[in-house]
């Protein structure tokens, strides 16, 4: 791969991953973001940390989550590549370790289909609705097929123990929709047990975006 679209691609990257890190969505080297580049797709590489991860560095796969070349892809590319091929509208997926979002994904008592209220009018503008999925551990190849079939309905997911992936049609879209969850994630945290008013149906389906 090369080209200017190539290294635009991998700029746009770049930039979203130390968001990523310099929002606390994710610590350490967790954590990983993609973008398609025509018909392959750039994903960060293995035990990169997002705050320091370089355009030079990344990892490119094909649609099923080959290894086509550059360093060896996070042990979770598949699930990139999985969420991708679920949602041919979308052009970049944020998967992050956000701490309140991971915590929420730790709750045995909330509603699986739907983990989050529509507290506020901007997760209804961000955030369609946002499923918990089984736990998987990380690297575990059996993910690819429940979050690919998630995804077909979903552009936001919660993996149980772990954290949220999130699809958009670009990667700063993307990253909003998961800062939005992890903001989300914070209030509901900060209410549990207290009475809540969220949004009703019909002012959260006002408010809802069109699917990438």
């Amino acid at each position: 791969m090369s080209g200017r679209g190539d290294e635009a691609a991998r700029d746009r990257l770049v930039v979203t991953a130390r968001a990523v890190a310099a929002r606390s969505l994710t610590h350490g080297s967790t954590g990983n973001v993609s973008v398609r580049a025509g018909e392959h797709i750039l994903v960060t590489p293995t035990g990169s940390s997002l705050a320091t991860v370089r355009a030079g560095e990344l990892s490119v796969i094909d649609a099923d989550g080959a290894h086509v070349s550059g360093p060896r892809p996070s042990k979770e590319a598949f699930l990139h590549a999985a969420v991708l091929r679920a949602r041919p509208g979308a052009g970049a997926v944020v998967h992050a370790h956000s701490p309140h979002a991971a915590a929420v994904s730790c709750l045995a008592q909330v509603d699986r289909a739907d983990v989050l209220p529509p507290l506020t009018a901007y997760y209804a503008m961000r955030v369609v609705s946002l499923p918990m999925l089984p736990y998987f551990a990380p690297g575990d190849s059996r993910m690819a097929s429940a979050v690919e079939a998630a995804a077909l309905e979903h552009a936001t997911l919660l993996l149980s123990n772990h954290g949220p992936v999130v699809a958009a049609a670009d990667p700063e879209r993307a990253l909003e929709a998961a800062e939005e969850i992890e903001e989300t994630a914070r209030l509901f945290l900060l209410l549990r047990g207290a009475p809540t008013r969220p949004l009703t149906e019909a002012q959260r389906g006002a408010l809802r975006p069109a699917s990438p």
